[in-house]
């Protein structure tokens, strides 16, 4: 299990850098593109739909790191017990929030099919694919971390975290 854990984390790890590059390059190609006062459509519209698929991947890319914000400040005055319990109650329902998530973009993508983007005639199921494609992502991650709570065993840490990041 920890082995697909780590190739599903590259996987999406690959696919932010690859969608963020892309979409660097179209913002750039469409700031050009209004210096010499043109317009195609279908780069703005390609930039919004990469944005939307670059936000939800990287929420998955911060899960599988455990880096989301989080205010901590009445977790760190528990004693550890209850710590534990606490986090257990708020990875419980980072869960349920989640799988609400999939089940109700799930509804969302399966009535889209019909639709399609303005510019690039895609089905606009697509652009509504990553709240349940990331939920369901992020349901794998946090479910490792609650497991990982229960069996009382460390849980990932984030590669930077407030004190150390900000000089």
């Amino acid at each position: 299990m920890a082995r697909f854990l780590r190739i599903l984390a590259a996987a999406v790890d690959g696919s932010v850098i690859l969608i963020g590059g892309t979409l660097i390059l179209i913002v750039l190609a469409n700031v050009v593109l209004h210096l010499f006062a043109m317009d195609l459509a279908w780069v703005t519209e390609l930039g919004e739909f990469l944005m939307v698929w670059v936000t939800f991947l990287g929420g998955v890319a911060a899960s599988q790191r455990n880096a989301h914000m989080a205010i901590s400040e009445v977790l760190d005055k528990l004693r550890p017990e209850s710590r534990r319990v606490a986090e257990i109650a708020v990875q419980s329902l980072c869960l349920f929030v989640l799988a609400l998530l999939l089940v109700f973009g799930w509804q969302i993508v399966a009535s889209s099919w019909g639709s399609e983007l303005t510019t690039l005639g895609w089905p606009m199921a697509w652009q509504y694919m990553p709240l349940p494609l990331g939920a369901a992502l992020m349901l794998v991650f946090h479910t490792r971390d609650l497991v990982a709570l229960v069996r009382r065993e460390p849980r990932p840490r984030p590669d930077v975290t407030f004190d150390e990041g900000v000089q």
